[in-house]
Order: C-alpha cells, then sequence, then structure tokens
C-alpha cells in the first residue's frame, strides 16, 4: 500500500513551486500526496511576474486538515503559511494527529520577493512549527531569520544559525546553501543535532530552479514516509533536486521550473556528503 503524505502549503498558479511541486515531488517518490491549500499565490504577466497573495479562510483551512489527517497521514510537510493564525492553526493540527515524520519548510517569501510576507510569522513558527520538526529546511535568508544572526554567508556561520535553530526544537536542520555560498560546490549542510555534514553538488549555471526547494522539503518528506532514515532522506533528496536544477526548463519568459522527472529518467548529477 502506498504511504500518504500531505503537504499543508500555499497553490502557486504557474504550477512551479508550491503544493503543485509538493504533489509532483510525492508522486515522483511513489506516495500518495494529499494537500491542504492555505494561500493561492498568483503572478502577473502584465506587471513582471508580480505577486499575488491571497490567504484562504481560517475555517476552510481547518476544514482541509480535519478531512486528511482522518486518512492516516505517514508524514507531512508544511509550505507558505501566510499569516500567525494559519500557523498556530497548523501547528495545532501536527500537535494533535501525533505524526512525527513532520518537515517544516519555513517559506518567508515568493520566490523573486526579498521581504518576509508577514514579520509575525517567523516568531509563530518557532512557537508553533519547530517544535514538532523532524526535520526543518530553511533557505539562507529564512535560517538567519530562525536563528536571529542574520543570513549566513560562510560555512562556520551556517554551522552556527544551524545550532540555534536546533535549539529552537528541529531535531534535524537542513539549511539550503545551493549555489549563493562563495564555494566551489552547490552546498546544504545538515545538522542533526550531534554532527555537521555538507552535501555537495556541482554548481549549474542555470536560473530554471523555481520550486526546489519546495522540491526537497517533499522529497524529504516521502522518503521519511517511505521508512529512510532522515540522514538517507536527505541525501537523497540533494540528489533529486539536483537532476530537477539541472534539468531545469523555460516555462516562458519570467521563470523556468525544475523538472520533477529528472533523476529517474535522466539520472542524478554526483553528490557526496562528509562530516564536518
Amino acid at each position: 500500500m502506498l504511504k500518504k503524505t500531505l503537504t499543508i502549503a500555499g497553490s502557486d498558479a504557474s504550477g512551479g513551486a508550491g503544493l503543485e511541486a509538493d504533489l509532483k515531488a510525492f508522486e515522483e517518490h511513489n506516495t500518495y500526496g494529499m494537500a491542504a491549500v492555505t494561500v493561492i499565490a498568483t503572478m502577473d504577466p502584465d506587471n513582471n511576474w508580480n505577486h499575488g497573495v491571497y490567504t484562504l479562510p481560517i475555517d476552510v483551512l481547518k476544514a482541509q486538515l480535519k478531512t486528511a489527517f482522518s486518512t492516516g497521514i505517514d508524514a507531512l510537510k508544511t509550505g507558505m503559511l501566510s499569516t500567525e493564525e494559519v500557523i498556530q492553526t497548523s501547528g495545532e493540527a501536527i500537535a494533535a494527529s501525533g505524526v512525527k515524520n513532520v518537515v517544516i519548510d519555513p517559506v518567508m517569501v515568493c520566490k523573486g520577493e526579498d521581504e518576509v510576507l508577514n514579520p509575525g510569522t517567523v516568531g509563530a513558527m518557532i512557537e508553533f512549527l519547530l517544535p514538532h520538526a523532524l526535520v526543518t529546511t530553511p533557505n539562507l535568508f529564512e535560517a538567519g531569520q530562525l536563528a536571529g544572526t542574520g543570513t549566513p554567508k560562510t560555512i562556520d556561520e551556517l554551522k552556527t544559525a544551524a545550532e540555534k535553530i536546533h535549539s529552537l526544537g528541529a531535531k534535524n536542520v537542513v539549511i539550503k546553501g545551493g549555489r549563493a555560498l562563495s564555494t566551489d560546490k552547490a552546498v546544504d549542510l545538515f545538522f542533526d543535532g550531534d554532527k555537521f555534514y555538507l552535501l555537495e553538488t556541482d554548481k549549474v549555471d542555470t536560473t530554471y530552479n523555481h520550486g526546489a526547494g519546495c522540491t526537497f522539503a517533499a522529497s524529504v518528506t516521502a522518503n521519511l514516509a517511505n521508512g529512510m532514515s532522515v540522514k538517507d532522506a536527505v541525501f537523497e533528496a540533494k540528489e533529486f533536486v539536483a537532476a530537477g536544477i539541472k534539468h531545469g526548463w523555460k516555462l516562458n519568459q519570467f521563470v523556468g521550473p525544475v523538472y520533477h522527472g529528472a533523476k529517474p529518467r535522466l539520472g542524478a548529477p554526483e553528490v557526496t556528503i562528509r562530516e564536518i
């Protein structure tokens, strides 16, 4: 029987990120995906792909969560949770569900934007989400916000941020550095509360990476549902998203998404993991 995975996330009308990316990744990892929609994100082609974010009524979210959790969820992830009320509602539902395989992807901005969607959400994530996280997967900006350190720029700063986020309740922390760091490789840092690991792949010169963060967290979620250890789940997710980025494609003049079918059909780039 297929394992059941849930994403509590926003809908990306362009299909590249959000719950659309999550469901694609769930399917590619042979799990049965479900979604509770928190917001609908739109992009305006007449205004340089400017984002609009429309939060659904909280009673609609509660009804969706009740439906999904009644089926017996094996693993779940969160994505864009746009308000403090949405975060609290989601966190309380996760706590009541008893699901242990919880991946918190602390989405704070739409890709292409540079301000926190709602500044109050950072504190709410720390209070209501991180204590339930078996894994959390912030990018550099999100890691700096959660840790209160500012955006990390070096490996040592990544390690400091990861330790602080772990101290807030997340059992395992993956900070997605990607190609943004001044390193030879595309680097992510994995901290299990005891040891630090670097996950490295060759950098890919592309802008077709829309949905990469969502896809990574969803892949970790599906792998946990299928019984992998956290370390193995993270490692495979790195392979999966690296392949998706390598074979990303142009959707239109504004954006290019990752290709979710890349790893099983075209193979994955070499990924190394080493303790530091």
